[in-house]
């Protein structure tokens, strides 16, 4: 599972069962119920590693953001027991925005803010983390 975090809403994908493909899956709501919806999606997904994106500036140094985001993963741990490792998410909004361009998505449905370029940034990132596996 990917998980582009956000002080709003946490962007969630999945991959399939070979691992080899991440598809958006959806965004939850950064509220009190968001562990209680990450447990659930791990059990339903069987989720054993969670790929959390860590914010890097251009330098490869990390934002301010990073620390809130270091926060949620010592929680995720405890709540989930599931392994978590970090992925770089430098571009990934920019690249899913691209993607749903790509995909003929009305501009005024990519400016929504459901979560749909969440949980498509999620994706982006889960899929890096897979293709750099694979090597």
């Amino acid at each position: 599972m990917g998980i582009d975090y956000g002080s709003v809403r946490v962007g969630i994908s999945v991959t399939d069962p070979m691992c080899l493909i991440a598809q958006p899956a959806e965004a939850l709501k950064n509220n009190s119920s968001l562990y209680t919806n990450l447990r659930q999606i791990a059990a339903e997904k069987n989720i054993r590693l969670v790929v959390v994106g860590m914010p890097v500036n251009l330098k490869g140094k990390m934002e301010k953001k990073a620390e809130e985001v270091q926060k949620f993963i010592e929680r995720l741990k405890r709540e989930l027991d599931v392994e978590v490792v970090t992925w770089d998410e430098r571009f990934t909004t920019t690249i899913a925005g691209q993607t749903l361009l790509a995909m003929g998505t009305k501009k005024k449905e990519r400016q929504r803010k459901d979560g749909r370029i969440d949980s498509m940034a999620a994706a982006v990132m889960l899929q890096g983390y897979l293709d750099s596996s694979k090597q």
